[in-house]
This record gives structure tokens, sequence and C-alpha cells, in this order.
């Protein structure tokens, strides 16, 4: 299966597939409980699905984290996600969801069309699919690539005066030639995709000091160092060991990294 990430959109075409990540469809309601005023993304998010499938594109897979709130729901997320999922069926032959931990009870607000996978993720031909919050199956884990989203991934720039900066971005890379107690066969290589909600902003994944989430990106499987990072826009930032920064405030709307729930 041929993986390639849409320019400009973090989205991965992978054959037929349109492949994508943490839509956290209600992150409005809670910006508002907050005091931020912000109307809904949720038109643009479909837009952009839609500007980022090609005519081969007849399927979608969503790795995780549809809605936003947790636990609970909120009034837009049964308004928004329901429509938001038929709009999409009109343009796709299939839609996969795999559960992320943001997604309680996600049975209640999807169309019965959408085929929902367990967060122990599914696999198609030569390559597995997670939302990256727990750990894979035997099968998905004896893929030779495995896509995983659940870390929002960006990367944080800093000028000489203090200011900093940070941009959504890919991380792709080898999993280590080492022994794994859970798994008997390792995936070759990695791919962690930026979550597809812009408001989310990401974290980055350049700190000193600060592991990313979930059992496979912040164990010792991955050979993180020697990763290669790209923004949307294409441009190869080159390994994340040299993109290292330290003493950086890495909250996410409130949210640190160590508190964000697997």
């Amino acid at each position: 299966m041929d993986l390639q990430p849409v320019h400009g959109i973090p989205a991965l075409r992978a054959d037929e597939y349109l492949v994508i990540g943490d839509l956290h469809i209600g992150i409005e309601s809670h910006l508002r409980s907050k005091g931020f005023h912000l109307t809904s993304r949720t038109d643009d998010m479909f837009d952009s699905i839609v500007k980022a499938a090609d005519d081969s594109s007849s399927r979608l897979i969503v790795l995780g984290d549809v809605k936003d709130s947790v636990p609970g729901s909120t009034k837009q997320e049964y308004r928004e996600i329901p429509m938001f999922f038929e709009r999409l069926l009109d343009r796709f032959d299939s839609i996969d969801v795999v559960r992320g931990n943001h997604d309680t009870n996600i049975e209640e607000f999807l169309p019965g069309h959408v085929r929902i996978r367990p967060a122990s993720g599914m696999k198609v031909e030569d390559v597995g699919f997670v939302h990256g919050h727990t750990w894979p199956s035997k099968d998905v884990m004896a893929s030779s690539t495995l896509v995983m989203a659940h870390d929002h991934p960006a990367v944080m720039f800093r000028d000489g005066v203090g200011r900093q900066v940070n941009e959504p971005c890919w991380v792709r890379g080898k999993f280590r030639d080492v022994p794994s107690d859970n798994y008997e066969i390792l995936p070759r290589n990695f791919v962690i995709v930026p979550a597809f909600n812009r408001m989310l902003g990401g974290s980055p994944v350049n700190i000193i000091g600060e592991p990313l989430l979930g059992p496979i990106m912040g164990g010792s499987l991955l050979d993180l160092e020697n990763a290669t990072i790209h923004l949307l826009d294409g441009v190869d930032l080159g390994k994340l060991s040299d993109l290292m920064v330290s003493g950086a405030n890495n909250r996410r709307w409130g949210r640190t990294r160590k508190q964000e729930p697997y």
C-alpha cells in the first residue's frame, strides 16, 4: 500500500483510502465553557476532507477521537456528528472509524453504515491503523507499517527572543529492532498523523523530556531520535533528534500532555 501525505492538509492517501484522525467534533463547546466565543468549524473540516480526496479515494478511515467530550457528550456533538457522517457517506463508498479514547458511546452518533473498529485497530493489506491510546492487536502489529494518531504532533519553533510557534507535522520513522514482551512480530515503519482539527493546535514532539502519549508512541519500540519530521506543506525538517528544544510550556487548551486522558 502506497502512503502519501496530502499537501497542505493533515490527511494521508493510501491507495483507495483517505486516512484522517482526531476530528474532535464539539471542541468549540469545550472552549466556550472557558470563555472563548467560537463558531463551529465542522463544515470546514468536511470541506477539507472532500478537498483531500482525489478520484481514487473511495474509502475513508478515521483514526479515532471523532468527538471531543470525555466523559459525557455535548449538544453540539449530538447535533453535528450524525449529519457530518451522513454527508461523508454521500462522498465515500465506505467509512471505518477506529475507536479513540474520546469516543465513548460513539455508536449513538454514527449512522449504521459506518463501521466501528476496536481500539486495538484494523489492518488493510500490509498496513495497520490505530488511534494510539492503547495496545494494538497482534494482527495489527504484524503489519509492515503502523499508522497512528492521538498525539496531535507538532514541531515547536523558537526564535532568539523566546517567541515560539507550533506547526502541525508528520512523524515518520522505523521501529527499533528490539524484543517485545507483547508481540512476536513488530512493524518495520510507523507514521504519526497530525490532528485533522486545526483548532487543537498540536503538541510539540521536539520538547526534551516530554514523552509522547500512548503505549507505543510513549514507549521504547519506536526509533524516534531518527524519525523524520515533515510540515504539512511538505518541507522536510530532518531528524527529530536535531530539532529538540527545552523548557517549553506545553499546554493544550488548559490540558497538559501528562493530563491528557489515554
